[in-house]
């Protein structure tokens, strides 16, 4: 069985626990990990899938959101992201977005975000937690419905923006029970999905884990590998 090499961004600051968190849930799927981050070389080696971690909130002027003060971001992992996307999802790359990434999948297919959750659902509470606290709700005939196998699902909660209008081609997986977005995917990819929860700090969850399985499964079956070589970020 191939491990596959699977890239997965993150902050350049404090970034490095993400990764730990990623490359250990990878690895227990059979797959290798290579840590990509803003300013530094990309790897030679192909890539054969992508994550798309969580971390600061994206550029609201890259979607055309509202600026809010106070709120820490990352232009340079936002100009790297867009990049890979720009060049993965046209070469069906598996890609797995998590939190912030599952953000930046949207963005990137021409959608908007919440830049603040709060100011839309008003009666959501207020949750931030690691442990998984928050219900969500699977679309019975998704994607990752086939995959986490439980409906609903319990999930962890460490985000205040959310998908507004969908991105081309994307379709709502999860809600959670104020409505707001907790998964997107598109299920005419090999594998494009995105999930507002945080996977990787869930390893006694075997549902969680099992999206890792998918994105190792996938990247083995992938058409071709992404060669990095080639790509200006």
């Amino acid at each position: 069985m191939t491990r596959p090499l699977i890239g997965v961004t993150t902050s350049r600051r404090g970034g490095w626990r993400s990764y730990l968190m990623h490359s250990l849930a990878l690895a227990r799927v059979g797959a290798r990990a290579v840590r990509l981050v803003p300013g530094e070389p990309l790897p030679k080696a192909p890539l054969q899938g992508l994550v798309i971690g969580g971390g600061d909130d994206i550029g609201a002027e890259i979607y055309g959101g509202k600026v809010l003060p106070d709120v820490r971001i990352d232009p340079e992992r936002d100009k790297m992201e867009l990049g890979l996307l720009k060049a993965a999802l046209p070469a069906k790359l598996p890609i797995l977005g998590i939190c912030r990434g599952s953000q930046m999948i949207n963005v990137a297919l021409g959608g908007t975000l919440h830049t603040d959750i709060h100011e839309v659902y008003v009666q959501a509470p207020k949750m931030r937690t690691v442990l998984p606290r928050k219900r969500v709700t699977i679309e019975r005939d998704s994607r990752l419905d086939r995959i986490l196998r439980c409906n609903p699902c319990l999930v962890n909660a460490l985000h205040h923006q959310s998908v507004d209008r969908l991105g081309e081609g994307l379709r709502i997986a999860a809600r959670d029970e104020s409505g707001i977005v907790q998964a997107i995917e598109n299920d005419r990819m090999p594998f494009l999905l995105g999930v507002q929860w945080h996977p990787e700090l869930l390893v006694w969850k075997r549902p969680h884990q099992r999206l890792f399985a998918a994105l190792a499964l996938a990247a083995r079956e992938a058409e071709a590998p992404l060669p990095t070589a080639a790509l200006a970020l």
